[in-house]
This record gives structure tokens, C-alpha cells and sequence, in this order.
């Protein structure tokens, strides 16, 4: 007699199918190069779907997708998950109203992360695209994207995270000389955020440029 399991399979596989689909796009765009990135959508309150470590994200199957609870750890599977899955699921248990979470690593976003990197952030103000981010309704605000030193410490990186949203409310991150996370209650508002962070990102870096 087999176990039944902690999860919901159909969900797992809506889940599976949503992360595959949207990840083939953003690798198409090359912000995946070289297996990098990691994605995860929440099954459930106690666990989320999440790549396996290693894959190569534009060739995407259910099988690169596995399961982990809110500790990371993996569910009746014996795949590896990403080692940054930590960062997944702090979100996830901190915010039971997110419910998708995507890492990318375009060169706008490692590029920025290095400019800014002595600075914590980057100042985003005036743009009419910051009304991307749920919650806000008006260009005539600012925001800050935090910019994190990177390490391969992931419980420390986490406690950093922790207390940045203990400060302030946002929907990403960038970590120096690494990439972007962004988020959101389901996957269309995180793929909203993550594009428009590479944007606002890239008129930063052009600006840089223009004004040299």
C-alpha cells in the first residue's frame, strides 16, 4: 500500500505547470544563464514547489520540480532543492498571502547589484512604472530595493531579509553581484514585479551611463 502524501499531487502539478511555463519565458529573455535561478509557487500552508537544483530552467518538466516544506526541506522526495530554498520559504511563512516566489539573474540585475552594493539600494523615485508594485497608485512616491552583500551562508543572508521586512514593506531584493527575488501573492503579480524591477533597473544603469 503506497503512503499517501503531505500534499495535494493535482496541485503539485498546477503548480509544476505554472513554474515551467513562465520560467521557459524568462530564460528565453536570458535571465536564467548557466542552471542559475531558482522559482517556487506555495501548494499549500505548509509546503511549495520548487526547482530542483541544477536544472537547466528553459527545459523545464515536472520532474525538475519538487517539494519542500517551510523549513526547506525536502518532502517525499530524494531531489536536492536549490541551496538558497531558504529564501523561498521565509517568505512563505512570514506571509501566508504569498504564494510565489522567482530568483533570476539577468545581467540588469547583477550589474546593478554591484553598482549599488556600497550603497544597501537602490533609489527608485518618480517612475510611472513603480504603480507595477501592489499597492501603490501614484509615480510621485519612491521606493527602496535593498541591495544584500552576498553569502553562501543562507540562514545568515535569511536574518538580513527577516530584518529588512521587520523595516519596511517591499516585494524584492537584489543580492550583490548575484541576482534579483521578487514576489507576490500568485505568479502573474510576481512576474509583474520581477519585470518591473529589470526595467526600472535598466533605466538606472542607462541613466548612469548617459550622464557620465
Amino acid at each position: 500500500m503506497s503512503t499517501a502524501l503531505p500534499y495535494d499531487p493535482q496541485r503539485l502539478a498546477h503548480c509544476a505547470g505554472e513554474i515551467i511555463v513562465n520560467v521557459r519565458e524568462l530564460s528565453a529573455r536570458g535571465w536564467t544563464p548557466a542552471t542559475s535561478s531558482n522559482f517556487s509557487r506555495r501548494i499549500d500552508a505548509q509546503h511549495a514547489a520548487i526547482t530542483v537544483s541544477g536544472r537547466d530552467k528553459g527545459r523545464l518538466t515536472e520532474a525538475d520540480i519538487m517539494v519542500v516544506d517551510l523549513e526547506g526541506a525536502p518532502v517525499a522526495t530524494s531531489h536536492r532543492p536549490s541551496a538558497e530554498t531558504l529564501l523561498h520559504t521565509q517568505l512563505y511563512k512570514r506571509y501566508p498571502e504569498i504564494g510565489c516566489v522567482l530568483h533570476t539573474h539577468s545581467q540588469t540585475q547583477t550589474v546593478a547589484s554591484r553598482l549599488y552594493a556600497g550603497m544597501g539600494h537602490v533609489h527608485l523615485e518618480g517612475y510611472e512604472l513603480l504603480k507595477a508594485f501592489t499597492g501603490n497608485t501614484t509615480h510621485e512616491m519612491s521606493l527602496e530595493l535593498p541591495v544584500l552583500p552576498n553569502t553562501q551562508d543562507m540562514h545568515t543572508l535569511a536574518a538580513q531579509v527577516d530584518a529588512l521586512l521587520d523595516q519596511q514593506a517591499m516585494w524584492g531584493y537584489l543580492i550583490d553581484g548575484h541576482g534579483l527575488y521578487a514576489w507576490g501573492r500568485d505568479m502573474p503579480e510576481a512576474r509583474r514585479h520581477l519585470e518591473a524591477f529589470e526595467f526600472l533597473l535598466g533605466c538606472e544603469l542607462e541613466l548612469r551611463r548617459l550622464q557620465r
